[in-house]
């Protein structure tokens, strides 16, 4: 049954060879970059107690990040932005391979020219689960010792670097079992990114909500936070998600003997014999085929922004302290704080938004490489066309998902301070200023596909690259010069922080120039 798997591994990493030593890299210098850039800054137990208590009290950064368990340990500080966040983004990377290495490859037909061989029923998914497993083990274990490196005790770093691996392992069986369900890699992906998108927001509900902190033990992410490196260091907690993964390995190497090779356990709805005359314009198709992954991105949008509205409404009550109350009043009152969680929550979402931009603008190339593009363009249909229906899907859904949390926030926010309308004409402009910085992602996605179709993916690699710079940047103290070439750093801090158009219209000029660019060059290439 398993017979091929050491041909299917070895087949994996020659694929991956590119997408595997980035995203190490990127991980790595995301951990080592935080550590480094920390350590120096805190030499004293006092000054250590001072920061944790100052990020313990601010309801955004616990719920982007989680809380400080031990105030005067210098990791726990030093790692604060890098434990639960850097669990996502390495649940994320496994997924992916795994749905990259099973799904896809049955979708396009390549898994059963190699079953014609000698590959048992159960080789591709073990060959996809041990890439996706070894690149979790390799990760942490550089991570590891990266940060120790930089200054950290040994003990807590293996510690961290067992949160990472943890919350990999974890996700790369959530994404086994999804991608038994469906026919659909995209849609195998879009599972599995909605399981961790609630696993992090259960956690971040957990650590900001008073009286809420058991929820942090629903989610496999909230287990790797609550292996606490650095802070106890907790080592029996890693058996959660462990045995987690081990389940649904299980489940996910049954359901495989249960289904046709190319089939889902979910049938697809056959489709009706003629198309309906709403599909007589590309942009109609389009529509029709991003539709199913927009719907979903929108009621996970909705609900984020009703948690932050429900959350922000009582920032104040988390200052449980004297001195932070006093400190927050020096700045601005309790609105200050509220406005400042807020703006945070929303730069948040403008990331997630932003992967749903390139998942949307992708489908261009996956319609391509499927061969669906070529009998589109046989007919009438132009080249831009077709290409702008897929854009305009794209920059529109993104547009939407930031409008809807931003209403869905206003809404829930007012309700609870008796201004309903002042919230929503507040918060609902301070989502939608996003949107110029997600709208270049969406280029990039473009400019590729036009230019150079191949490495079309790539435009992932450039949102983790923008996400680094964000995050690092100011910790290390990076050159301005450098730090501006994140999108996401033009974007005016709404609600409470000073507006202007400039950057936007700057990003809204970038956009278009990538656009043009990426337009230009898929009517001069070659389809397929």
């Amino acid at each position: 049954m398993t017979a091929g798997t050491g041909t299917l591994v070895r087949l994996a990493l020659r694929r991956d060879r590119v997408f595997l030593p980035v995203s190490l890299m990127c991980l790595v210098a995301f951990a080592a970059g935080s550590a480094a850039a920390t350590v120096g800054l805190y030499p004293t137990e006092a000054s250590r107690v001072k920061a944790a208590d100052a990020a313990n009290a601010t309801p955004a950064i616990r719920a982007l990040y989680g809380p400080v368990y031990d105030p005067t340990s210098l990791g726990a500080i030093a790692m604060l932005k890098t434990t639960a966040f850097g669990a996502l983004l390495v649940a994320l990377v496994s997924a992916l391979l795994v749905v990259r290495h099973t799904r896809a490859e049955e979708e396009s037909g390549r898994l059963e020219l190699m079953s014609a061989g000698v590959v048992g029923r159960q080789a591709p998914l073990t060959a996809a689960l041990t890439v996706a497993v070894v690149a979790d083990v390799v990760i942490a274990a550089i991570t590891t010792l990266a940060v120790v490196g930089a200054g950290l005790p040994w003990a807590g770093s293996v510690a961290f670097g067992l949160t990472w691996a943890a919350a990999g392992i974890a996700f790369a069986g959530v994404a086994a079992v999804a991608v038994q369900l469906t026919e659909r890699s995209r849609t195998a992906t879009g599972i599995t990114v909605s399981v961790l998108g609630a696993a992090y927001l259960i956690r971040a509900v957990g650590d900001v909500g008073d009286g809420r902190h058991w929820l942090s033990w629903l989610s496999p992410i909230g287990w790797s936070q609550q292996i606490r490196p650095y802070a106890g260091n907790r080592w029996p907690v890693a058996v959660l998600p462990v045995l987690l993964a081990v389940v649904l390995v299980g489940v996910a190497h049954t359901l495989v003997a249960r289904r046709d090779l190319g089939a889902g356990l979910m049938a697809a709805r056959p489709g009706p014999a003629s198309g309906a005359p709403g599909l007589r314009s590309p942009l109609a198709l389009a529509w029709r085929l991003q539709r199913p992954l927009l719907a979903a991105w929108t009621a996970a949008f909705a609900v984020l922004g009703a948690v932050m509205g429900s959350i922000a409404s009582d920032v104040g009550g988390f200052l449980d302290s004297a001195e932070s109350r006093d400190l927050i009043v020096k700045l601005g009152g309790v609105h200050g704080l509220t406005d400042a969680f807020l703006a945070t929550e929303f730069g948040f979402l403008a990331v997630f938004a932003s992967a749903y931009g390139i998942q949307a603008a992708l489908r261009l190339r996956s319609e391509e490489t499927e061969q669906r593009a070529e009998p589109v363009l046989a007919t009438a249909v132009s080249r831009a066309a077709w290409l702008g229906s897929h854009v305009v899907v794209a920059l529109g859904g993104t547009a939407l998902l930031l409008a809807v949390a931003g209403l869905s926030a206003g809404l829930t926010n007012g309700a609870q301070t008796g201004g309903l309308g002042a919230s929503v004409r507040r918060l609902v402009p301070a989502a939608l200023v996003q949107v110029p910085a997600v709208w270049v992602l969406v280029s990039i996605v473009v400019v590729l596909v036009g230019l150079a179709p191949r490495a079309a993916t790539g435009a992932w690699g450039a949102l983790l690259v923008f996400l680094l710079i964000g995050e690092l940047g100011p910790l290390l103290h990076v050159a301005q010069v450098v730090q501006d070439v994140s999108p996401f750093a033009h974007v005016p801090r709404l609600p409470g922080g000073a507006y202007s158009s400039a950057p936007l219209l700057g990003l809204m000029a970038t956009t278009a120039v990538l656009l043009a660019s990426g337009f230009i060059g898929f009517r001069r290439r070659d389809v397929g």
